[in-house]
């Protein structure tokens, strides 16, 4: 299916690899402008080549997005390219597991500093464009564990679950100037992180979803084409499972 957000700007957070690099190959496919983001500027630099010689629209720029400076540099950077921006997709996320009785504060602040203070700066970032523009589209990538909890993962749930209360909050604030504010609860896909599970393990997850299958990262890709598509225009606060039903409310 093609949507339609032809030469709409879209910046997507953690653009290096895994589910943000399938969103930003999904959404230049369909003809957006896409500006990729993340720490690993060598990474960045490959990808962009890539698309760019595919015949995509695509520019990139190195953000630390647990720092606003940083995002706000980006934005400035886009607007110089193209003047605008219509879309943020946040992804960027890290895990740093441990249980409670040994995770160290600091991997408590820094997850929460990457995957819910990370997502804050995006939305204050470009939100002053796109409440000029009355128009904008915010997606943020949750997390079913911030839905259910996971054993070793308080940090990682803690901060997936306020991105889905953040989500609501924005929405509230944004729809008057006809921007939606939308989050996606990815269950286990198929990552990096998927593919360093034991047999063990991974029959036990497999075992807990109705389908008895991971998910892909097009998955994802094609759910964020489609909440930046006018299709969606109606479509706002909402957290939407893509879990193969692992989680049903």
């Amino acid at each position: 299916m093609k949507y339609n957000i032809s030469n709409k700007v879209v910046l997507i957070t953690g653009a290096s690899r895994g589910i943000g690099k399938s969103i930003s190959a999904e959404l230049a496919a369909n003809g957006a402008r896409i500006v990729l983001l993340s720490r690993n500027e060598v990474e960045l630099k490959k990808i962009n080549n890539q698309f760019i010689n595919s015949g995509f629209q695509s520019i990139y720029h190195p953000v630390d997005v647990s720092r606003l400076d940083d995002f706000n540099k980006a934005v400035e950077y886009v607007k110089s390219k193209w003047k605008t921006i219509d879309a943020l997709v946040n992804n960027a996320g890290i895990t740093e597991d441990n249980l409670i009785v040994r995770m160290k504060s600091e991997s408590f602040e820094k997850v929460i500093n990457v995957n819910l203070k990370g997502v804050f700066n995006g939305i204050k970032s470009v939100s002053k464009t796109m409440i000029k523009n009355n128009y904008g589209r915010i997606v943020n990538i949750s997390s079913v564990i911030g839905q259910i909890g996971n054993k070793g993962q308080s940090n990682y749930s803690a901060s997936k679950s306020g991105v889905i209360g953040l989500t609501k909050s924005i929405a509230k604030e944004l729809a008057p100037k006809n921007i939606t504010v939308n989050a996606i609860a990815p269950g286990y896909i198929q990552t990096d992180m998927t593919q360093e599970l034991n047999n063990v393990n991974r029959e036990k997850i497999l075992n807990s979803i109705p389908l008895n299958r991971f998910g892909k990262p097009e998955d994802i890709a094609h759910l964020v084409c489609f909440l930046l598509s006018e299709q969606a225009q109606y479509i706002t606060g909402q957290t939407i499972n893509v879990d193969g039903g692992m989680v049903m409310q």
